[in-house]
């Protein structure tokens, strides 16, 4: 099978961006997906990729000084087609992410299809991102704000179950977002993937509203806990969580490929944190 116009243009984007983003800091390829498409382009390869091509890109914005990250997948007709890109940015709310995104959309949808887009896409965001986040920042009454939280807060645990974990920018993503968003738990690479996240509601569903959308297999809430918290205080949030800060879980592998962890460490370690019951809603049988 010769290769895809497409695909070249793919192989060609996303080399250009590496000498244009040589810092890891700034640009992230995920190696398998680029080792197989480099295979597929150079002919060493004679089947398509298995894995769309996916990197992120992060930009430094200045006055206020911020950093907005791209995160981008290529579809397989990517440059017929628009590529998918989410926007990430601390400072701004999730319906002004959401409102960014969608004009970022339009402008490449009226200006860029059939031509490879995504330095289009950063030169945009860093032409027009600015006035986005001079919006998020209200001018607020700190005491009117203290007593709204203590009277509506609400502890969450989320116990997400993936088919599998590899990708090195997920992985990185989950860890640097949860500890963006002050939420303790772990991640288990590997297949199957496990992520537990706990903190404040709030922190929690922005965590699974930026996870979810990522290019996965499958990926799902398997369990949600809510503690209703009457007067809140960080000591309270601090008193109900099961883990201490955020880290990557990793147990004995096995498996022709190596990524299968070992399930009976993982239930000790979850019968250590007072979770065991977990296990049994993951894989159906109890833990020993």
């Amino acid at each position: 099978m010769t290769c895809s116009e497409e695909a070249k243009a793919q192989f060609a984007e996303i080399e250009l961006l590496l000498s244009m983003f040589p810092s890891e800091e700034e640009l992230q390829v995920d190696e398998l997906s680029h080792a197989e498409l480099r295979a597929y382009v150079e002919g060493t390869a004679h089947n398509p990729p298995s894995i769309r091509p996916q990197f992120s890109i992060k930009l430094k914005i200045e006055n206020p000084a911020v950093s907005i990250t791209l995160l981008c997948t290529c579809p397989t007709d990517y440059p017929k087609v628009l590529p998918d890109i989410a926007v990430r940015c601390s400072v701004l709310t999730r319906s002004q992410q959401m409102m960014l995104h969608s004009n970022l959309n339009t402008y490449l949808s009226e200006n860029c299809i059939g031509d490879v887009c995504i330095l289009s896409a950063v030169q945009w965001i860093n032409d027009h991102a600015q006035a986005y986040i001079t919006k998020s920042v209200p001018v607020s009454d700190p005491k009117k704000e203290e007593v709204l939280m203590q009277s509506k807060e609400i502890f969450t645990r989320l116990w997400i179950y993936s088919h599998h974990i590899y990708n090195k920018i997920k992985r990185k993503n989950i860890l640097e977002w949860a500890k963006e968003l002050n939420l303790s738990g772990f991640s288990m690479p590997g297949k199957p993937g496990i992520v537990c996240v706990e903190g404040l509601q709030s922190a929690c569903n922005e965590f699974w509203a930026r996870v979810k959308v990522l290019t996965w297999k499958r990926i799902m809430i398997r369990h949600r806990e809510d503690v209703p918290l009457d007067n809140w205080t960080e000591e309270r949030t601090d008193s109900l969580r099961k883990f201490t800060g955020f880290h990557e879980a990793i147990f004995d592998t096995h498996g022709t490929r190596g990524n299968h962890m070992d399930l009976g460490q993982l239930y000790q370690f979850l019968s250590d944190k007072g979770c065991s019951n977990i296990f049994q809603m993951y894989f159906g049988i109890e833990g020993r």
